[in-house]
């Protein structure tokens, strides 16, 4: 069972913690060996001492933000790793974090790394941070490592939350005018366009057309939208899966002017922050570069990190070589990088970059959002118009014959 114990150090300092055990007499044993004065130990009741698994709940990219910004701070302050462990144990109140946690501090009382945990968990802690964690814990600089993770994740956010933020009326507005066309095309037009059919009057030709187009969705209109959601789901798990499916789209995506701007500058955004926080954490170049391309989520932008770090690196080029010989980065990113790499401060100059591009998408998506918001009422608004006079025009027809 589960107990929970207070005990003080030999430099007075109180700790607290739960320990599983089968009695009262084995977890004053396991204080003794910890060299600990037992102050309170009391058991815990089946409901507390129940943990849920990782996946039983998610970890977001604000509960990393909030672990690494309190375990900079705790190590900053010369607080031990595993006692700040306990301690964001009992901050945490949210069951996936409290689960990873307590597995992190089972794993370090068992004398295993602090990232081999992390490791587990790839589809939940990215690869930078896993190797920023894991050269920092080489380097004994863990607090600083934290502190940078935080900045660069806190800025993360606030990009994927400007990205929601400036995207969400158009999808809104979307969403709206779909349903608003199913419920025309599916039920309300049907039904008109069977009281003309069975009236015995002749509508206009578009009007014809247009009530043609309704009785067959009427008819068909469920399979349809059943194919149509099977169709986004085979596309989601296409571009999952498939590297060549996901190259095609993001060749199709690269040719729309506005769209491909924006897409360009958050790949570059990505690539700067990231490379610049790997490069601060003392990771050798090839190997940082290896870690950035999988972290931009650019297909074109990975290929080319790549190539630089196996084909330009590796055989010798220097960074400002290597980057020059990809077409994808702008030409004033490649003249930065090959001026900071004869200067020393590669990772300044990619940090002054990163800033650079997250102002410029910020600029880009209003203009997208510009582009984007009357061009999906023009359309809309052409559509509904059209079923609008079909139905109009024929019943104005119809009136005037009396």
């Amino acid at each position: 069972m589960q107990f929970h114990y207070l005990a003080s150090q030999e430099d007075g300092r109180i700790v607290e913690d739960q320990i599983e055990a089968k009695d009262v007499s084995e977890v004053l044993q396991f204080l003794v060996t910890r060299k600990l004065k037992p102050v309170s130990i009391k058991p815990v009741s089946e409901g507390g001492a129940k943990t849920i698994n990782l996946f039983g709940g998610k970890i977001t990219l604000t509960d990393q933000v909030f672990l690494s910004k309190y375990l900079a701070l705790m190590l900053k302050i010369g607080t031990g790793l595993l006692q700040a462990i306990n301690i964001l144990i009992e901050d945490f109140d949210k069951p996936a974090m409290k689960s990873f946690l307590l597995e992190v501090k089972a794993n370090l009382e068992r004398g295993q790394t602090f990232f081999s945990t992390f490791t587990k968990y790839p589809r939940v802690f990215s690869q930078v941070y896993i190797n920023l964690i894991r050269a920092g814990e080489a380097s004994g600089s863990l607090d600083t490592v934290f502190e940078n993770l935080t900045r660069s994740l806190t800025k993360e956010k606030e990009m994927r939350d400007q990205v929601r933020s400036a995207l969400i009326y158009p999808i809104l507005l979307l969403s709206a005018s779909v349903l608003i066309l199913i419920f025309l095309v599916m039920f309300a037009l049907p039904k008109i366009a069977s009281v003309f059919s069975q009236s015995g009057f002749q509508p206009p030709l578009f009007s014809r057309v247009v009530f043609a187009v309704g009785l067959f969705f009427g008819q068909y209109g469920v399979l349809i939208l059943l194919f149509l959601i099977g169709c986004c789901v085979a596309f989601i798990v296409s571009y999952k899966t498939s590297l060549v499916f996901k190259r095609l789209v993001t060749s199709i995506v690269s040719e729309i002017p506005v769209v491909r701007d924006v897409v360009k500058k958050i790949a570059l955004q990505r690539f700067a922050a990231t490379f610049s926080s790997l490069i601060k954490a003392g990771i050798p170049l090839t190997d940082a570069l290896e870690i950035t391309a999988q972290a931009v989520g650019n297909v074109n932008l990975r290929e080319s990190l790549v190539r630089i770090s196996r084909e330009g690196l590796a055989k010798g080029l220097t960074v400002g070589e290597a980057f020059k010989r990809e077409p994808y980065f702008p030409k004033t990113v490649v003249n930065l990088i090959a001026i900071s790499e004869k200067a020393g401060h590669i990772e300044e100059v990619l940090e002054t970059l990163s800033g650079f591009y997250t102002s410029e998408i910020d600029s880009s998506l209003k203009t997208l959002v510009s582009v984007l918001e009357p061009a999906m009422l023009l359309v809309i608004g052409f559509v509904i118009g059209l079923i609008a006079l079909s139905i109009i025009v024929p019943i104005y027809q119809l009136t005037t014959q009396f």
